[in-house]
């Protein structure tokens, strides 16, 4: 097998590697020599059928199957000899001129990671907004709590019922006259202005007393669940069976228990608990941007194109996801359409942290132990059903770039935490909205990073899980190729979205697996 470097210009190399006749032909026949045992033909006894013979049968796949093998160990020994670490999969292409009996001439096109050295930690400095949680904070907390409880009581005959009361009724829905399906009900309550039913529906009944009966026309949405219903006027015959009337929760020792908790100071507590996680949750998010900016600021290396291109890529079929749910959906499109240089350094942005989190976790022995990865794969396999779950975790074990999706998060968190250790961390006290508002205020750092122009705000809002989640701080090797973590819709604030909304990431497997599935056929490319 030769091997020759033919290009090898910033990140990109490329190498044409020849694999001789004789190899694929020593393949060839020493796999036709381990099966012919097990080969059945007619006329010849078990494991005697001449060895031509099971070349003539199988010769065609068995050959395929060589190619391809010694196609893969070239790019792996590609890999090896020259101490690559490929940003993404190779591009491997069989020659178009090959053909059985002759040499192999396969081209392996790729890019690699760049020599990134690990910053220097010490002196890191780091400001911890937090957010007291006061006893008001909890108080109003509980009245929110007991809002949602309501509870009705029933109310005098001659009570006409308002907004806000509850009414118990039968009803039937007709179309010209005819009963539809799923139109009718027994025993329904209804509260008034909850807008629980189709526009125009509980309005008609403000009112109404106790065994009145009456007939009321309504036109449901266009966009109805029900195809046979969409925009199609109806009436429904009702009959008010009773009416209630709201009654006022009191906050006790007894709203406490019904909730299953043995005292208000309990539930008190459960709250306060439930607003210092919210809170705690944003101040993590705001001291890692904070984080995300020192390293950007201090590092600017190249970064594979690939690995920006496939970045922005899932940036921008986001983009167009939330795009088509706007309600002027071209409009929203073409906006985004004149911001598109800015997602680009966005991307790059993001490849460029994920890059250095990588290295500083590399460097200082971070790493997600196999208890972890396994509770990693536990969880992901819930999404799918029962009798799945296993061959999902088997897929997870022999595809290191699944796995390598999985762990990712998780590695970059640990990252993370640890430069949070490092760091000299001052602690100040805000309140929620001056919390937020930091928060805001260091999404456009991103944008800001290199461009002369700043993104604009509504961009920030789409995109700005750059400094949520960095991309790919992926273990042993960095990160391949990224998938974003969920953006805000383009014209939606998302300062309300925490940190630990991200997606995972994917990045290239070790070394022997980067090639994993050099093809057999012309022109193909691993997998």
């Amino acid at each position: 097998m030769q091997i020759s470097e033919t290009k090898n210009d910033g990140l990109a190399r490329a190498y044409a590697v020849t694999i001789p006749a004789s190899e694929i032909d020593s393949r060839v026949a020493d796999e036709i020599k381990r099966i012919a045992p097990q080969v059945r033909m007619p006329g010849f006894r078990p494991g005697k059928v001449p060895a031509n013979l099971v070349k003539k049968m199988h010769g065609e796949a068995i050959h395929a199957d060589a190619l391809q093998k010694a196609v893969r160990e070239s790019v792996d020994k590609v890999m090896t000899e020259n101490k690559l670490r490929p940003a993404m999969q190779p591009s491997v292409t069989l020659g178009e001129s090959y053909e059985q009996g002759k040499d192999a001439e396969v081209t392996v096109e790729l890019e690699v990671l760049p020599e990134i050295e690990a910053p220097e930690l010490d002196g890191l400095k780091l400001e911890k907004l937090v957010v007291p949680v006061t006893d008001a904070q909890v108080d109003e907390a509980l009245e929110q709590l007991a809002g949602q409880q309501k509870s009705f009581k029933k109310a005098a005959k001659t009570k006409k019922a308002a907004e806000g009361d509850q009414l118990i009724i039968d009803f039937v829905g007709k179309l010209d006259g005819v009963e539809f399906d799923g139109g009718k009900a027994e025993d329904a309550a209804l509260e008034i202005g909850s807008g629980r039913f189709i526009p125009g529906f509980e309005e008609q009944l403000v009112g109404a007393k106790t065994g009145d009966e009456k007939t009321i026309t309504v036109t449901f949405p266009e966009d109805y669940p029900a195809e046979n219903l969409k925009g199609k006027e109806a009436t429904f015959d009702i009959a008010v069976k009773e009416v209630k009337s709201p009654t006022e929760t009191k906050v006790d020792e007894e709203f406490a228990t019904n909730l299953g908790l043995d005292s208000l100071d309990k539930l008190k507590e459960l709250l306060k608990g439930q607003l210092e996680q919210e809170t705690a949750g944003l101040t993590r998010t705001q001291m890692k941007r904070s984080l995300l900016d020192v390293l950007a600021d201090g590092h600017d290396f190249a970064v594979p194109p690939s690995m920006v291109d496939a970045e922005f890529q899932q940036i921008w079929a986001q983009l167009e996801q939330e795009a088509a749910r706007e309600e002027d959906p071209e409009a929203a499109m073409k906006e985004i359409e004149a911001e598109k240089d800015d997602y680009k350094r966005i991307a790059e942005r993001r490849v460029r942290l994920g890059l250095l989190l990588s290295e500083i976790g590399q460097k200082n022995g971070v790493e997600v132990s196999n208890q972890e990865m396994q509770m990693l794969m536990m969880q992901a396999a819930q999404q799918y059903r029962p009798e799945d779950r296993e061959r999902f975790m088997e897929y997870v074990r022999n595809e290191p770039m699944a796995a390598a999706q999985l762990r990712a998060p998780l590695y970059e968190d640990k990252v993370v935490d640890f430069l949070f250790d490092k760091a000299e961390v001052t602690e100040r006290e805000v309140t929620k909205e001056e919390l937020q508002a930091a928060i805001e205020a260091e999404e456009g750092a991103e944008a800001e990073a290199k461009p002369a122009k700043k993104a604009p705000a509504k961009k920030k809002a789409a995109a700005k899980k750059a400094d949520a989640k960095t991309d790919d701080a992926a273990e042993e090797k960095p990160a391949a190729k990224k998938a974003p973590a969920k953006k805000a819709p383009a014209k939606k604030a998302a300062a309300d979205k925490e940190e630990g909304e991200k997606a995972p990431a994917k990045k290239a497997p070790a070394k022997k697996a980067a090639a994993k599935k050099a093809p057999a056929k012309k022109a193909a490319k691993a997998d």
